[in-house]
Order: C-alpha cells, then sequence, then structure tokens
C-alpha cells in the first residue's frame, strides 16, 4: 500500500503509539512517521506525556487520534493491568478513537484478560500475542549477561520459539494502518523452538566470543535480581514469567507473522548476525 493509501485509510486523526520509546514503540513510530502517518509518542517523556499512573495526563494524548497502539509497561500480566486497560479504553472510545492495537503475551491468563477488553470495546481491534523476544539479548535485561559471557538464568531446557522485535513492529503497523486486520489474534513467534543452550551456542557464533548458558535456581535468580536493586515491579514481571509462563506451555510454533505479513518470521540466527556486526557484544576491555 503507497503513501498516499495509507493517509486516506487513517485520514482521520492521529495514531498514538504507546510505549513509543520502547522496543517495539520507537520501531512503529519511525515506520509511521515514514509512510507519512501523523503520529504521536505516547511516553512520559513526550510532550504530551503520557503515564499509566496518572490518567488525567491520557485527554491530550488522545485528543484527535483516531488508532492506538497500546503497549502497556512493564507487562499485562502485572497487578491492575486490566484496570488500567478497561479505564483507558473506555476514555479512547468517548475521544472517538476508532481502532487499537494490542501488544499481548503468549500464555499469560492475565494477558489475555485486557485482550477481552480489547474485544468488547466495540471498536475496531487486532490483538499481537508475542513470544519472547529476540532483543531481550540486546535491547533488553539479558544484553548484561551475554557481554560478560554468561547467561545466568532459571530456564532449564524449556523451548520458547523467540521471535523479533522487527517482525512485531511490522505487523502492529500493518494493523494500524491496512484492511484486514481488524478481528484478528496474530500469535506470532519465531521460526523455530530454542533452549537458552541453543540462544548461547547463536551468540557465541555470531559474535566470535564465548558465552555460556548456566541454569540456576529460580529463588537465587530472584534474590540476585532483588540484590541488584531492580526495580520491584521488574522483580515481579521476572518472577512471574520464569515461574508461571516459562514452563513449556509456549513450546510450539504459530503462523501468526505469515498471515499478517504474507512471509516468514527473521530467524534468531539472522538477528544475532545483525546485532553482531554493530560489535554491541564484545567484551569490554580496560
Amino acid at each position: 500500500m503507497n503513501t498516499i493509501q495509507h493517509q486516506a485509510y487513517n485520514s482521520n486523526g492521529l495514531t498514538l503509539v504507546l510505549g513509543g520509546t520502547g522496543k517495539t514503540g520507537r520501531r512503529i513510530v519511525t515506520a509511521l512517521e515514514a509512510k507519512g502517518i501523523p503520529t504521536r509518542i505516547g511516553s512520559r517523556s513526550a510532550t504530551p506525556a503520557f503515564d499509566w499512573h496518572h490518567e488525567t495526563s491520557w485527554d491530550a494524548c488522545l485528543k484527535n487520534v483516531a488508532a492506538v497502539y497500546i503497549n502497556y509497561a512493564p507487562d499485562l500480566a502485572m497487578p491492575g493491568a486490566t484496570d488500567a486497560i478497561q479505564a483507558f479504553v473506555d476514555r479512547a472510545k468517548g475521544h472517538g478513537v476508532k481502532r487499537l492495537v494490542l501488544l499481548s503475551g503468549r500464555g499469560e491468563i492475565e494477558a489475555q484478560a485486557c485482550e477481552q477488553i480489547v474485544q468488547k470495546s466495540g471498536l475496531d481491534w487486532t490483538i499481537i500475542r508475542a513470544s519472547w523476544f529476540n532483543q531481550n539479548f540486546s535491547e533488553g535485561a539479558f544484553l548484561e549477561m551475554v557481554t560478560a559471557g554468561q547467561i545466568t538464568l532459571p530456564a532449564g531446557d524449556i523451548s520458547e520459539p523467540f521471535v523479533d522485535v522487527d517482525d512485531i513492529a511490522e505487523v502492529a503497523v500493518a494493523a494500524l494502518t491496512e484492511p484486514g486486520h481488524a478481528g484478528e489474534v496474530y500469535e506470532v513467534t519465531g521460526p523455530r523452538l530454542m533452549t537458552f543452550a541453543d540462544i548461547a551456542a547463536e551468540l557465541s557464533n555470531a559474535s566470535g566470543c564465548e558465552i555460556t548458558y548456566v541454569p540456576v535456581p529460580h529463588d537465587a535468580f530472584v534474590a540476585g535480581i532483588k540484590e541488584s536493586g531492580a526495580p520491584k515491579e521488574v522483580v515481579w514481571m521476572l518472577d512471574y514469567l520464569f515461574n508461571t509462563v516459562l514452563d513449556g506451555r509456549n513450546a510450539y510454533l504459530t503462523d501468526g507473522i505469515q498471515r499478517a505479513l504474507g512471509r516468514s518470521p527473521k530467524d534468531f540466527a539472522d538477528y544475532a548476525s545483525e546485532v553482531a556486526a554493530t560489535g554491541l557484544w564484545q567484551p569490554v576491555t580496560l
């Protein structure tokens, strides 16, 4: 679809990207702007500012908005997320928003409760239900472990079909700007199942550095996260993900990216090669 068609399809207002400075959000903003689509970033650092904990900040962000990408931080499984999503959806309807695209998580009962709120909103909606991100190893919580040469996590030998954030963003942009995606739940995964030992091997191969996976007991892992000074919501989320979600329930592939984009998802090896070329994973020498 060309830029003129995009503009005509979304001509009734702005597209608001919540979490617009995060992993998925900033990619979505860049792609929308490249297509000439009027876009507003929803974050605490933007103007107007958006804060999930202050509903009074939402009205200015929703003014003249036709479509919203919803990325709830830090995770839809967090206590209070359903109340926040319900309040936001209600306020969005009041502002005349027509379309909602929600980033959700695979295997999370709490996240699916938030999905149902969006699905029952009476607005056009699309759900992107994602597996764990490739970019957790380059832009997220596991980066320091990679550069230290040891991925120490309580994951055992559970497999996960890690998905690339670039793919997620492309699906979101399509759902926000093109017809044919309303009412769809796109469960998105990468093209293969991988254990964390597999991940370490791929990262070693791509970076030329020795990176190993070291399984640790769950309680010891959580205690270490707390001792590191991580915010309590981050501690809660990691505890939840490794204790609840990473139990094998998501150890299968889906066709969400193929259905949404008409192509296969990016493989982890391709992601690793691209990041390794930047030098990000090279050990720091003093």
